[in-house]
């Protein structure tokens, strides 16, 4: 199948696939009101992958160009410490103590083998947000969220279209013998009995250019949860930097970050093409931390200790871009709002001009973003993870406190000090200690697929 059969496949009944529920009937004049929005997000990929994040080794030019036309932020933070949880925080407003999704897999129930937790009918998506507020809604990349023939499908979860990877461990293969499209499999011939001819991120890119075309009328809300540079390291052509001295992994993982780089530089080009440049409000970030630090060859974490499945910076700082021309202040490095995934859902609910659901953690960022004041260091932000026993990790102020087990005692941490948790300061504060040791006593509902074990 070439590249133009490809997009009409993809394109072909895409009108058909609908969110049973309420929208809400704006105007076309009020519709045209509303940004757009483009939410791209990096898979593994560290703190300090980007050279505007103060990468040396990968060339990043045109994510560098997005900072540089837009804000920066240093702080802020990904739902959890691996991919599932994270993407259920960014799409459901709550933190890992209540949104749905609390892990890669449940330690009980859960569809299948890997026992993967779908959200249900209940749960509240910012694509359902949007798409009441009059949005069209797209995705491509990795879902994490449900698994076929699930409630927690995208198209059952507010996305009029879909096309990827619904298990994330199916994801790790960059040429797979199939992916989604919508709540049908779509077979990869190029792929079949071992064939290498189909890399699953270029048709990803591709149904993102495509949903941009039929939509820029807008608004529209497109989500690229893009599935490099996490492992399986594997690739094309690894230029610019097949002739480094790297390890063959780090060449891969380098040309992962910058492939997708050119790609960023596609969609703004695209978005210049269509004349809607100044009418689309882009975001760009990462899942979670580094799988690998890659230590004296890219130094992915940059300062901060730990990476992927560590409940310090490393693991749950993630860069974050916002850009929106006229709006979104250009150039700007913001260092002091502190912000995390479950603020989008109450942020784009701002945005658009409706209501978020009660039951959330986040709160709008939207001031912060459009470089106003607002204080967001007096909130507590919470995070539960399970792979290792039960940790917990707060941020409060300029404080971070991290439980590494079951009854263990609370580190504490200054961020402005320390950013790098190099001294426990617990013994030194103990009204802070009992102050988050108070906020953990309510910050967390019971769930029944991450029981908490003593």
């Amino acid at each position: 199948m070439n590249r133009r059969q490809f997009l009409n496949v993809i394109a072909g009944g895409a009108a058909a696939v609908g969110l049973p529920g309420c929208v809400t009937g704006r105007s076309k004049a009020a519709k045209a009101k509303l940004p757009n929005i483009i939410y791209i997000m990096a898979d593994d990929m560290g703190y300090a992958d980007l050279g505007c994040y103060g990468q040396k080794r990968i060339k990043t030019p045109n994510i560098d160009k997005l900072a540089d036309e837009g804000t920066r932020f240093t702080q802020c933070y990904t739902g959890s410490t691996v991919c599932a949880p994270s993407r259920s925080v960014l799409m459901t407003g709550q933190h890992t103590g209540h949104t749905r999704v609390r892990g890669n897999g449940g330690i009980v129930g859960g569809v299948g083998p890997q026992r993967r937790v779908p959200l249900q009918a209940r749960d509240f998506t910012v694509a359902e947000l949007l798409k009441q507020a009059g949005y069209a809604t797209g995705i491509t990349g990795k879902w994490g969220l449900g698994e076929p023939e699930t409630s927690g499908v995208p198209n059952r979860q507010g996305f009029d279209e879909w096309f990827g990877y619904l298990n994330q461990k199916n994801a790790h293969s960059y040429y797979p013998p199939y992916l989604w499209k919508n709540e049908e499999k779509f077979v990869l011939e190029g792929n079949q009995n071992g064939g290498r001819k189909q890399y699953s991120h270029d048709l990803m890119t591709d149904f993102a250019l495509d949903f941009l075309r039929r939509h820029k009328a807008g608004p529209f809300f497109l989500y690229l949860p893009y599935t490099i540079p996490h492992a399986k390291y594997e690739i094309p052509s690894t230029a610019p930097y097949t002739d480094e001295s790297w390890p063959k992994d780090a060449k891969v993982h380098a040309a992962m970050i910058t492939r997708l780089d050119g790609d960023v530089g596609r969609i703004m080009a695209l978005l210049k093409d269509l004349r809607i440049d100044a009418e689309t409000l882009v975001f760009f970030c990462s899942d979670n931390g580094a799988a690998q630090r890659w230590e004296g060859i890219f130094d992915s974490s940059g300062p901060l200790r730990g990476r992927k499945r560590d409940m310090y910076e490393g693991g749950i700082r993630t860069p974050m871009i916002a850009r929106w021309p006229g709006k979104v202040r250009a150039g700007k490095v913001n260092k002091t709002a502190v912000w995390c995934f479950a603020d989008f859902l109450p942020t784009m609910a701002d945005l658009a001009g409706v209501e978020p659901p009660d039951n959330i953690d986040g709160i709008s960022v939207l001031p912060s973003i459009l470089g106003k004041k607002q204080r967001t260091d007096d909130r507590f932000l919470y995070w539960e993870f399970f792979e290792s026993g039960f940790n917990q990790a707060v941020r409060w102020r300029n404080y971070k406190a991290v439980r590494p087990g079951v009854g263990k005692p609370i580190e504490l941490y200054d961020l402005t000090k320390d950013p790098a948790e190099t001294t426990n300061i617990a013994p030194q504060t103990p009204k802070i200690i009992a102050k988050i040791e108070n906020y953990l006593k309510t910050a967390r509902t019971k769930s029944e697929n991450w029981p908490v074990k003593k």
